[in-house]
């Protein structure tokens, strides 16, 4: 009798706790439905590498990532996939054919990037968020002031554009940067390694457009003296300032204003993808920088 009572009581208790199981489940399923209608963001709320864009990350790019383009077959990529496949690619600095398979093909994410860089929207990107961040630090989105450096990295052993800087002893190519006072990138030009920064800072400036419309001074090291500074004088709307060390220092010495770009240099050295260059074309290795960059100041956007 007693086996009985036991063997009741065991299948009432099993009934009860499937009976619960069911209910949490479908409280469960309700609390999806009405979470979907909250927005793409929410449909990827974990991130498969550290590398990946978090939800907050990705609230602030969203918006200037371009539109699929009318007609043909429509786009079927999660672009926020894509998104995240070339920030792995640039911090963790493996290849193309060799991206994680959590993430698009590979050539579909490299058309992304060759395109987005050929038509300029990494660079327009860039600008857009670099003004976002000056904005919230209280400046107004043109810079005023700036700092121009360069920095010489080796290269792979791939083809392309390669030369010895002789200064630095280093074969590959130079970095040349355009900086404002909070080491955000206003221009960037990579060339050989053997064009000198006075002729590299020349076709920088050419370059600069509206973002540096209200630029009035740069400073600069030692090595941009001479014919640049009057060729400046005469053609731009700025000066260039040399920071010089004084004679009687001795060993490290920090130096006003040109710490920035150095600081700047050791950002983007935080990418591995940007500790040499490994890219073929140089308009690739400066797609890259903005990249890092604009990984760098969606986190500052995100953090406010």
């Amino acid at each position: 009798m007693d086996f009985d009572m036991a063997l009741k009581t065991s299948q009432w208790i099993f009934q009860f706790l499937a009976g619960y199981d069911k209910m949490a489940l479908r409280a469960c399923l309700k609390r999806r439905r009405s979470d979907q209608s909250i927005g793409y963001t929410w449909g990827m709320s974990t991130q498969i590498y550290p590398t990946d864009l978090a939800d907050r990350h990705w609230d602030c790019i969203k918006d200037h990532i371009p539109a699929a383009k009318p007609g043909g077959r429509p786009r079927s990529l999660d672009m926020r996939q894509v998104i995240n496949a070339i920030l792995y690619i640039v911090v963790t600095g493996c290849q193309w054919r060799m991206l994680p398979k959590d993430y698009p093909n590979w050539q579909s994410v490299y058309y992304y990037f060759r395109t987005w860089r050929d038509d300029g929207r990494w660079q327009r990107i860039h600008d857009t968020l670099r003004a976002e961040v000056r904005r919230q630090a209280g400046r107004h989105k043109h810079a005023t002031a700036g700092c121009l450096d360069s920095q010489s990295v080796k290269t792979s052993a791939g083809p392309g554009v390669r030369g010895y800087d002789a200064a630095k002893q280093v074969t590959g190519r130079k970095r040349h940067l355009l900086l404002d006072t909070m080491g955000l990138v206003i221009a960037v030009l990579v060339s050989a390694a053997s064009l000198s920064d006075a002729a590299g800072a020349r076709l920088l400036i050419r370059r600069l457009g509206g973002t540096a419309k209200k630029l009035r001074r740069i400073w600069v090291d030692g090595t941009y003296r001479g014919k640049l500074l009057d060729w400046v004088l005469d053609h731009c709307w700025f000066l260039l300032q040399p920071v010089l060390r004084s004679s009687d220092q001795k060993g490290f010495v920090v130096l006003p204003r040109r710490w920035v770009v150095e600081r700047t240099f050791a950002w983007l050295t935080q990418c591995r993808r940007l500790t040499k260059d490994y890219e073929t074309l140089p308009a690739s290795s400066e797609a890259m920088i903005f990249i890092a960059m604009t990984r760098l100041m969606v986190r500052r956007l995100a953090v406010a």
